[in-house]
């Protein structure tokens, strides 16, 4: 078991934490699915039945990165903030429940598909129906479920950095507006007014992305408890 007391101990958890948002970026690549995202979802999930899988496996995959960065980061905020260090750590795993759901829905998009595909008699209504029931079922468990969790969680996160100095605020207050901007994006998928593969979603989120990336870099390189200068409550 990792100790909290020594700073060695704290520099690997925060390095840890880093490369786990390596980890997770390159993970949600991958995980991209656009065959069940577009509106032919139904004529398209099946025969692209591998890469539906695929992309199953690296959404797995963020399970155990996205709970690992919390549990890295969770000795070394509790030394300032219990509850807050709490808080974080349950929205984490509420955005994991979350994720483990959505990864259960994608190979339903197979099955519904292969039907779709399958039905000889034009009346395909029901298996629309059903389709419409699993997509919406998906977009509120991945755009609302997984990313306002993560969200939420983020902000008490930042808001500790920002509090107790554990990070360059400039770095702390980019990440609280990223995970703003992230969570509005969402509702905006979910009400249908941008798509997910599209440039208005990158431009949304790629401040969020580029954040992350520099926040991976300086866990890595200084750790939280590094910059910290503010002495901790007896």
């Amino acid at each position: 078991m990792l100790t909290i007391n020594h700073p060695i101990s704290e520099k690997t958890m925060s390095s840890a934490a880093g490369l786990l948002i390596f980890s997770g970026i390159i993970c949600g690549i991958f995980s991209v699915v656009p065959y069940v995202e577009g509106i032919e979802y139904l004529s398209e999930s099946a025969p692209h039945g591998t890469r539906v899988l695929i992309g199953a496996v690296f959404q797995f995959l963020l399970v155990p990165i996205y709970f690992g960065f919390a549990l890295f980061l969770y000795p070394i905020l509790r030394r300032y903030n219990k509850s807050l260090a709490i808080g974080f750590v349950s929205f984490r795993l509420l955005s994991c429940v979350f994720q483990i759901i959505g990864v259960i829905l994608l190979p339903l998009f197979i099955l519904l598909s292969s039907k779709y595909l399958s039905v000889s008699n034009p009346d395909t209504s029901t298996i629309e129906t059903l389709g419409e029931i699993l997509k919406l079922g998906r977009d509120l468990t991945n755009h609302m479920g997984v990313m306002l969790a993560t969200g939420l969680g983020n902000l008490i996160l930042f808001y500790i950095f920002i509090k107790y100095k554990l990070a360059p605020l400039w770095l702390s207050y980019w990440g609280l507006l990223g995970n703003i901007l992230a969570m509005f994006t969402s509702f905006l998928i979910l009400f249908d007014a941008i798509d997910v593969i599209s440039s208005t979603f990158i431009a949304m989120t790629i401040p969020l992305v580029i954040q992350e990336i520099v926040l991976a870099i300086w866990l890595i390189k200084k750790g939280l408890n590094s910059y910290n200068s503010i002495p901790l409550k007896n």
